[in-house]
């Protein structure tokens, strides 16, 4: 990144600083539950088109996309996610104090979708584009059970001509490079039931999901990376003395390697199967899948991150902390499309009703997302 840059980037978020805390304000009230995100896609969508975009669109998923640049050829994608984890259909609450600006899910994904945005509009009008197209991307999905599908859509669309991928999420100074994925599962076991004492012996629902649990985490998972699983739920049964007729439980894995979550699959599939002759009928309901990294080049996404991790690292003023996570850049990881998940602000207690940014961490993250688009306009 060279000193032209630097420079272009520090004007540019002393300038739009002041506005970027005005939309942050307006943007964060909009509610946006994970599939019900129509509201803050159309503000997206409008507001671009107010700050001279030609052709935007909301597509089935969802997904504002704003193509900047060539429309031919390779892309380079720069996402930001709409939904947040809080089913709110009316306008969240929000508080500002000493500094801090409070809403839920206001920096998970909202200030970081600001920065886009702006970023964006500082293209628009200075009509700035390489040899490379651009696509801004507001997506819907990326919370929870929405399963990235947002993601999913836009690669199901044009995945064979991107060519990298950057999502703005999470806080600075992370920088995503690897995918943790999952599978996730409700079972639920139905048996004929009966009362405690006359139909003493009888299958019994929970006790049947009790044996497929110990077998569950009896499993030893793969070492190649870690992996993981985990029951968060278990329900089911009516009163102290009727032998249930139902039961269910959630249940994932999860794991870095899309080779680990293949190998746990299989693994699942065939306790399934031992536990069918148990008396009880099992049946399984997928709520979601997330693909964990698929084949990269190693060589090529270690200097895709370490871009990144400059970047960062020359605007936030600490090393950019390099890790997995599961996030919108699963999708082309899992594709082998070098992506980096970059956080552009400071908050905290995400995922909380007591989330918070701080304003004046908009200007480095202004300055991030700018610096990653320019260097792709310096180097064509």
């Amino acid at each position: 990144m060279n000193e032209t840059i630097k420079a272009i980037v520090e004007q540019f978020a002393g300038e739009s600083y002041a506005e970027a805390c005005e939309l942050l304000r307006t943007l964060g009230r909009i509610p946006a539950p994970t599939r019900q995100e129509e509201r803050r896609a159309e503000f997206c969508r409008d507001w671009l088109l107010a700050q001279g975009a030609e052709d935007v669109e909301i597509d089935a998923a969802k997904n504002v996309i704003c193509p900047i640049g060539p429309r031919d050829g390779e892309l380079v994608v720069f996402a930001a996610h709409t939904d947040v984890v809080f089913p709110d259909l009316e306008p969240l609450p929000m508080r500002e104090e000493r500094g801090r600006l409070y809403a839920p899910g206001i920096g998970d994904d909202t200030a970081n979708l600001v920065c886009l945005l702006l970023a964006a509009r500082h293209l628009l009008q200075k009509g700035l584009h390489g040899k490379h197209g651009f696509l801004i991307v507001a997506n819907a999905c990326e919370e929870g059970l929405g399963n990235l599908d947002g993601t999913k859509a836009l690669f199901a669309r044009c995945g064979d001509r991107i060519k990298a991928f950057y999502s703005f999420d999470c806080c600075m100074p992370a920088c995503i490079n690897r995918a943790v994925g999952s599978h996730r599962y409700k079972i639920t076991c139905r048996t004929r039931g009966g009362h405690s004492y006359g139909a003493f012996g009888a299958p019994n629902a929970i006790e049947i999901l009790c044996r497929l649990v110990e077998k569950l985490y009896a499993v030893e998972p793969p070492r190649a990376e870690k992996t993981t699983y985990n029951v968060g739920r278990f329900e089911g049964g009516s009163t102290v003395n009727s032998i249930a007729q139902e039961a269910s439980i959630l249940y994932e894995f999860r794991s870095a390697s899309q080779a680990c979550l293949e190998q746990m699959e299989e693994i699942f599939r065939g306790i399934l199967a031992e536990c069918q002759g148990l008396g009880g009928e099992l049946t399984v309901e997928l709520l979601g899948i997330r693909p964990g990294s698929g084949p990269v080049d190693p060589a090529v996404l270690e200097d895709f991150t370490a871009r990144s991790a400059r970047v960062i690292e020359s605007f936030c003023g600490e090393a950019a902390d390099i890790r997995a996570a599961s996030t919108d850049s699963n999708v082309p990881l899992s594709l082998g499309i070098p992506a980096n998940t970059v956080g552009a602000v400071r908050g905290g207690l995400e995922h909380t009703r007591q989330e918070w940014v701080e304003l004046e961490s908009l200007k480095p993250g202004l300055k991030i997302v700018l610096a990653l688009m320019l260097q792709y306009l310096e180097n064509g």
